[in-house]
Formats: structure tokens, C-alpha cells, sequence
């Protein structure tokens, strides 16, 4: 019998790792790769990245009056430098985060997204090749649309809680969004006391339901489960369009012969329960509905602070060697 993760890419899943470590991303040939501010952050205090960091420092050194715009000029460089070795090992593409400190500003959202588009199309890489990550605020998903819609520039909303920011997503027409399911798990986990396996895991749940909305109105918007806990939550979301792993968890997937049945199907979503619903073009009824969900409003605020500091942190590194 195949390995766990040969049997979930046979379910239809398009497997994703979720790391900024090149050696991790070769092993598991995932048809993509996520970043994001933590995970970037990590790998550049590893010195095999030291090398990445200086082409950032060099691009930036003659840019900038002051050594903080230079390190903010250095910091989408070495975002950018992280994707395109990257690229070099995946035949998909790969996701490159907007400052997160950005998630509630349209305008500034859609410029600094076509900033990393130009800064890719300068090295020789096509837009087709990345997806921008955005937070899937209001402003975001506003921002996603007319990036999608007039730039031609895919984009992959990050930081998903709720059905109600997958809904207006959709309707958006991004090309993917990235429901965290573990996440959503912690939180219930702290707020009830309460275990869950993979059956009644409510990130599981969640993303089920996602994806049974999208398949039955016939949206085109990927659904990629994301930030797990365990390989029980990956096991469970068989047959979902893309996940994405982190090298922890591919490399238990690997080395397990487990049965992994296929949970999702297309042709099953057409009987689920969901009535269509629309929410993209009023911005109150999304953001009071997104209030009602405590678990939503909270993950997604912490998940904005998390990702700012860390990009606040590289900003200060960077800062440093100028």
C-alpha cells in the first residue's frame, strides 16, 4: 500500500507545503508553497539563508533616504528572493504575503501587491507563478476583487475563520483562500475544554462546509485548508481541493501506511443543506455577521497582530545593516 501522503494526493488533493525551508520543500514535491512573515522569519535566522538576506541588503542599498525605508525596500526584496528559490523547486506557484499591518487598507493593500508582482516580473517571473496573500478582512477581500478583476494578479486570502469571509471571497473571484483549520480548533479547544477528533473537529467542520458550498453554486475559488494540528484534521479534508502541510506533519504522512479514505467529493456537495447567500457588495451585513463569530473575530485579530510583529521584527533586522 502507498504512504498516507501518496494516498491523499490520489483522493484529488493537491498537496502544498507551508514552509520557507527549501530542503523541506524538495523532499515532499508538493505541486506548491505557502510563506508568511512568521515562517520567513524563521528560516532567515538559519545561516544557510544568510545569502538571501545580503541580496535583499544589496538590492536596497542605493534605494530609500533612510535606513528605514532601505529595510522596507530590503524587506519585499528578500519576501521575493524566498519565492523565487522556491520556484525553483515547485512546478506551481508559490505565496507571498502582504504586510499584514496593511489588512485594513484597500488602497495600500492593492499597491503593495502589484510592488511584489513588479519586483517578481523584474527577476524574469510571471505573475501566473504567484499568488499574493492577503487577510480576509473587508478590506481585503475589496482589495482581492479588483486585483483579480484588473490586474490580473491571483491572490490566496489568508487568515479564513468563517463562512461568512469565504462567501464574500468567493463571490470576489479570488482564486484561492486558505480556511484555517487549526486555528479554529484552538479556540474551541480553550473555550469548551472539550478533545475532538477528526470527525468533530469544528476546522474540519468548517472547511467542509466551505467546500460543500462552493462545489454545489459552482464557484471557481480554490479552497486550500491550511494551519493544522495533526494529521487526523489533513486525513479528514481528503479529496479537499489543496491543503497545505507543513513538514512536520508530511513528513508523518510519509512514514504512515494508514488507510486514507477520499471525505470530499463534488459530486456529493450538490445534496449539502446551504442556501446561497451574498455578502460582497454590503460591507455591514459582512462585518456584523463576522462580529457575531467569536472565534472568527478573534483568530483573525490575533492572527493580523502575530504576523505584523514578525514582519516588524525582519523590518528591524534588516534595519540594522544599513
Amino acid at each position: 500500500m502507498s504512504n498516507a501522503l501518496e494516498q491523499l494526493k490520489a483522493s484529488g488533493t493537491v498537496i502544498v507545503t507551508d514552509t520557507g525551508e527549501f530542503e523541506s520543500i524538495a523532499k515532499y514535491k508538493p505541486q506548491d508553497a505557502t510563506t508568511n512573515p512568521s515562517l520567513i522569519l524563521a528560516a532567515s535566522k538559519k545561516p544557510e539563508y544568510a545569502k538571501l538576506i545580503d541580496v535583499a541588503i544589496d538590492y536596497a542599498k542605493d534605494k530609500g533616504s533612510s535606513k528605514q525605508e532601505k529595510a522596507a525596500i530590503a524587506l519585499d526584496r528578500l519576501l521575493v528572493e524566498f519565492g523565487k528559490e522556491i520556484l525553483k523547486i515547485v512546478p506551481g506557484r508559490v505565496s507571498t504575503e502582504v504586510d499584514a499591518s496593511l489588512s485594513f487598507d484597500k488602497e495600500a493593500t492593492i499597491k503593495k501587491a502589484i510592488e511584489i508582482i513588479d519586483l517578481y516580473e523584474s527577476l524574469g517571473i510571471s505573475r501566473d507563478k504567484i499568488l499574493i496573500k492577503i487577510a480576509s478582512t473587508w478590506e481585503g477581500i475589496q482589495a482581492a476583487k479588483e486585483l483579480e478583476a484588473k490586474h490580473n494578479i491571483h491572490c490566496n486570502l489568508t487568515l479564513l475563520f468563517s463562512f461568512v469571509q469565504a462567501v464574500a471571497c468567493a463571490e470576489a473571484k479570488v482564486t484561492l483562500i486558505s480556511p484555517f483549520v487549526g486555528r479554529i480548533l484552538d479556540w474551541y479547544k480553550n473555550a469548551t475544554g472539550k478533545e475532538y477528533d477528526g470527525e468533530t473537529d469544528p476546522g474540519v467542520l468548517s472547511v467542509r462546509k466551505i467546500f460543500n458550498y462552493y462545489k454545489k453554486f459552482g464557484y471557481k475559488t480554490i479552497v486550500m485548508g491550511a494551519s493544522f494540528r495533526n494529521t487526523g484534521e489533513i486525513k479528514a479534508l481528503a479529496g479537499c481541493d489543496f491543503l497545505t502541510i507543513a513538514p512536520k506533519l508530511l513528513e508523518e504522512l510519509y512514514n504512515s501506511s494508514e488507510s486514507v479514505p477520499k471525505k470530499l467529493d463534488e459530486s456529493s456537495a450538490q445534496s449539502c443543506s446551504e442556501e446561497k447567500v451574498s455578502y460582497i457588495d454590503d460591507e455591514s451585513k459582512f462585518r456584523f455577521l463576522l462580529n457575531e463569530d467569536a472565534m472568527a473575530t478573534e483568530k483573525l485579530s490575533q492572527g493580523i497582530r502575530n504576523f505584523a510583529k514578525d514582519a516588524h521584527t525582519l523590518l528591524q533586522q534588516l534595519e540594522e545593516r544599513f
